[in-house]
């Protein structure tokens, strides 16, 4: 029986790059997000500048997973409904028995997670709770209980410089909100407590730094005024994907747990990812 990852939000960007990075290695693969099917609509979900549905989806990265040969499973999922999430779980863990990595990459990202601070509301911030802490624990949680009962995995976090330091712009000119900025401030605390608590049992956890990424999402956000972030250096998604693999199959990457992870200047550092950078 083959490894199995799952993945959170896989329909498109980093998520989507990571599913078939795994699915290359010969893993079986689980992946989750909210969009089924291409130009489905979901009720705070960031669009194109003219109003459309970003592209991307579960149905489109499970076709491109196809090639492969190996298991998958898509399995929508909403990170603002918990029952969304419980389902998810039960379906990947009656599929598959079992979860040996589990990649946390799924985040809100609705139209106001980088709202200016005076024009910031409560009920935005509820959602980034919501999203980037209640359902990540939630989820971790089951999973982390059958990694237990299976003697070991490993739990990949992705998180952001925006939880870790101020922007370098105000929202509106490229830079985060606050919204943002303490979700994931928030969600990168996870990986360090699990492995501290878990590391003696097996179970490996880390956090990861993708950098500025290419993606359909960042594109969408940023639009004209992404020139201000993409001049300090950016990778396409296959950069954090083939770090996370990297992570999850080297015996060398338990040292890197418990502080958080540069995946642009580890994938230099390792020669991770041949031909990047060119």
């Amino acid at each position: 029986m083959g490894k199995v990852v799952m993945i959170t939000g896989a329909s498109r960007g980093i998520g989507k790059a990571t599913a078939l990075a795994f699915a290359r290695a010969g893993f079986d693969v689980a992946i989750t997000a909210r969009t089924q099917v291409e130009g489905q609509h979901s009720d705070h979900a960031l669009t194109t500048p003219d109003g459309r549905p970003l592209p991307g989806s579960l149905a489109t990265t499970m076709a491109e997973l196809a090639v492969f040969g190996g298991r998958t499973l898509a399995v929508p999922m909403d990170l603002l409904e918990s029952t969304s999430v419980d389902n998810a779980v039960d379906r990947v863990l009656a599929t598959f028995g079992r979860v040996d990595v589990l990649i946390n990459n799924a985040i809100y990202e609705g139209q106001d997670i980088n709202a200016p601070f005076l024009k910031l509301d409560e009920a935005t911030l509820a959602r980034v709770c919501q999203g980037y802490v209640l359902a990540p624990f939630r989820l971790t949680r089951r999973i982390l209980e059958a990694m237990l009962a299976a003697d070991g995995g490993t739990i990949i976090n992705v998180g952001s410089g925006a939880g870790e330091r101020d922007p370098p712009f105000p929202p509106d000119q490229g830079g985060w909100g606050f919204g943002y900025g303490a979700g994931k401030a928030a969600f990168a605390r996870m990986a360090g407590v699990i492995a501290t608590e878990f590391g003696n049992r097996g179970i490996r956890a880390f956090t990861i730094n993708p950098g500025v990424v290419v993606t359909e999402a960042l594109m969408a956000t940023i639009g004209d005024k992404g020139a201000l972030a993409i001049q300090q250096g950016s990778a396409p998604p296959k950069v954090p994907a083939e770090v996370m693999l990297w992570l999850a199959t080297r015996p060398e990457a338990d040292a890197l747990q418990k502080h958080t992870i540069q995946a642009q200047p580890l994938a230099r550092e390792r020669k991770i990812v041949p031909g990047w950078p060119a």
